[in-house]
């Protein structure tokens, strides 16, 4: 077994001053690490319903997509605006470090259809927040959020807990 966190270095000052960017890449790049955040994270999930997996632009795309492999479920992408072709639904949000918009397929969540929101790191919990605005939107009901990490300073698993969100990470910081 790795420390996973050993494969996520902090990068300062990116993408801009003051910030405190966990770069994947390393964990990525190791098969044996990234299987164990996999393996973690399908553990995280297991006891929630989930028809549909849901990835967050554009890290946490990754994760969904081997997230939905093993758990034999769909993949929703959740991406910024221009990346999907029409019809879509938006949401702008702010972020700890300015404003964003995330996009959803208007096709592809069924009414009633409960959806696991996935992202590699939760901060303040914005992008995933405006991504169950979107699932809601089209339909579908979020019936957790997974993520890799967590940074705690930042309190984004409190506030999506707060706003009623079941939160599971494999790490904390």
């Amino acid at each position: 077994m790795v420390n996973l966190l050993d494969h996520l270095p902090i990068v300062p000052n990116f993408p801009k001053p003051g910030i405190a960017f966990r770069d994947i890449c390393p964990l990525l790049a190791d098969p044996a690490a990234f299987a164990q955040a996999i393996d973690r994270m399908q553990a995280l999930a297991s006891a929630w319903p989930v028809d549909l997996v849901a990835g967050v632009e554009s890290r946490g795309l990754i994760f969904a997509t081997a997230l939905s492999l093993r758990l034999a479920r769909g993949l929703v992408m959740i991406r910024k605006p221009g990346k999907l072709p029409p019809p879509v639904m938006a949401e702008s949000y702010a972020l700890e470090y300015g404003a964003d918009t995330v996009e959803i397929s208007a096709r592809v969540v069924a009414p009633g259809a409960n959806v696991l929101l996935v992202d590699d790191v939760i901060a303040t919990g914005g992008t995933l927040l405006a991504a169950r605005r979107l699932v809601e939107t089209a339909g579908g009901r979020v019936t957790g959020v997974v993520a890799l990490l967590r940074i705690d300073a930042l309190q984004g698993a409190q506030r999506l807990q707060a706003e009623g969100l079941r939160v599971a990470t494999a790490l904390a910081a």
